[in-house]
C-alpha cells in the first residue's frame, strides 16, 4: 500500500513538500524566487491543512 492511500498520507506528503520549498526559499538569494517559493510553500501548506481536515471529516480511520 502506498503512503498516499493511507489516511493523512497525501496531506503529510504535501506538508513535507511545503517545508522543502520553504527551506529552499530561505537559502535562495534572488528575492523574486524567494517570494515565489515562499508563496508556493504557503499554498501547499494550506492545501495540506484542508486535505487533513477532509480526512478527519471522512472519519480518517476505517471503522471496525
Amino acid at each position: 500500500m502506498s503512503m498516499t492511500s493511507a489516511p493523512g498520507g497525501k496531506a503529510e506528503q504535501m506538508r513535507a513538500k511545503a517545508q522543502e520549498m520553504k527551506d529552499l526559499a530561505e537559502r535562495t538569494s534572488d528575492p523574486d524566487e524567494r517570494k515565489r517559493l515562499s508563496d508556493q510553500a504557503r499554498r501547499l501548506k494550506e492545501q495540506s491543512d484542508k486535505e487533513s481536515s477532509q480526512d478527519t471529516d471522512r472519519g480518517g480511520l476505517d471503522p471496525q
